[in-house]
């Protein structure tokens, strides 16, 4: 039963250096419709309440005619500009939800294979929990290295997950706990603490456990030429 006003965050300012493309991933075609397109249809269908897209400041416009309007993502509230950095599009992100709002969900828009039912279990989860990400237990064994490239570790591959998004948050938690990073950013890199996704935010600032939902081995991310091939043909499937 859905309890509490849900607002999801879709990240789409990255530059997909990566992908050896002039186009950035998320404006990449498949099945003749834009990658971020399919994101957004996903929560647009879904029991989310409203979107905040994040995007590059030149991209505005481009986003809110050519993909919002013309596709009918009638749950976007706002399209607004990112940072230099993944953690400084979030902040973004939750800086311009200005109205009611419980559970933030925080989406990679180059995920283009996250579903209703991803999404349902999320939100059950952080309404138990107060904080959860969507990942799955990885199928490959781990090594960690040592920095000169040794095997130092092998963990028990039954407690190791990759992790993917949403991951999802009270609203007030997820907010503390950015603004904490931001205050404290120039400390962090002082130190050479590199934070890589939304979950590591509360772990480090807000001393909060995380539960991990099931997600889907499909909702991978669109990084490399590769993964686009993998894409068109989970599409065709």
């Amino acid at each position: 039963m859905k309890n509490g006003k849900t607002t999801a965050i879709i990240l789409a300012a990255g530059q997909g250096k990566r992908m050896n493309s002039t186009v950035q991933k998320q404006y990449l075609l498949i099945d003749n419709k834009p990658v971020l397109y399919y994101s957004l249809k996903a929560f647009e269908e879904s029991m989310i309440d409203d979107i905040v897209l994040v995007t590059g400041n030149t991209e505005i416009a481009f986003c809110q005619k050519e993909i919002v309007e013309k596709y009918g993502i009638s749950k976007v509230r706002v399209v607004t500009a990112g940072g230099k950095e993944r953690f400084h599009s979030v902040a973004c992100g939750l800086a311009a939800i200005s109205w009611e709002c419980d559970y933030v969900f925080i989406h990679d828009g180059a995920r283009p294979f996250v579903d209703c039912d991803i999404i349902a279990r999320a939100y059950q989860t952080v309404q138990e929990t107060s904080a959860c990400v969507v990942g799955m237990p990885v199928k490959d064994t781990i090594k960690l290295s040592d920095k000169n490239g040794y095997v130092e570790n092998t963990p028990n591959r039954s407690y190791v997950w990759q992790i993917q998004t949403p991951q999802v948050f009270e609203k007030a938690l997820i907010t503390e706990a950015y603004e904490k990073l931001v205050s404290e950013e120039k400390i962090l890199r002082a130190a050479n603490i590199v934070i890589t996704d939304d979950a590591m935010v509360v772990e480090y600032f807000m001393n909060i456990p995380i539960k991990l939902v099931e997600g889907s081995y499909r909702n991978i991310k669109i990084t490399t030429p590769e993964d686009l091939k993998i894409a068109e043909i989970f599409m065709d499937s």
